[in-house]
Parts: structure tokens; C-alpha cells; sequence
């Protein structure tokens, strides 16, 4: 069960790429990926916390091309949310 919308959507992404043999097989077609792991962090929500995470992974990385939520957790004050954690892995194409 899905414990935000967002994570409900991103495991729906994730789940159509993984399960979907024309999906995968068109992005992945002649190449090699390297995965590596994020984690990202934001006070605003977990969809920021992911773009936080590929926006600061591209600065110094190329060829990204695709990732996965593998995490979704967040910190409460107050019971309120008030801080976002998404660990991603992603799909670095080789040259």
C-alpha cells in the first residue's frame, strides 16, 4: 500500500518500466547502465526531494537517464510532516 500519492504514482512509473518488455527494451536497447543510489532530501515534499537529489547528481555526473524510488521516509514535529528523505537509484548510460 502506498503511503503518499506521489509514491503511489512513482511506484506506478517504476512498475510499468520494470514490467513493460517494449518499455524497457526501447530504453535500454544497445546500452549499459551504471546504477548508483541518492538520496534526497527536501522540506517541501517528496517530489522535491527527488529533484533535489537529480538536480545535484547532474552537476557533477552525466547521462543520466531514468530512475527508480526505492525509499520514501520523512520526519514529524508537531504531528506534522516537516521534512521529506526519497532514496532513487539511477541510470547512468555508459558512453
Amino acid at each position: 500500500m502506498c503511503g503518499t500519492t506521489q509514491q503511489c504514482e512513482w511506484g506506478a512509473i517504476a512498475y510499468t518500466f520494470f514490467t513493460n518488455p517494449k518499455m524497457k527494451e526501447e530504453m535500454m536497447k544497445d546500452h549499459v547502465y551504471k546504477q548508483i543510489e541518492l538520496t534526497g532530501s527536501s522540506e517541501k515534499s517528496s517530489d522535491d526531494a527527488i529533484r533535489t537529489a537529480i538536480a545535484k547528481a547532474s552537476k557533477t555526473l552525466r547521462n543520466l537517464h531514468w530512475f527508480e524510488v526505492t525509499e520514501t521516509r520523512g520526519h514529524i514535529e508537531d504531528d506534522k510532516v516537516v521534512h521529506w528523505q526519497v532514496t532513487i537509484k539511477v541510470g547512468l548510460r555508459i558512453e
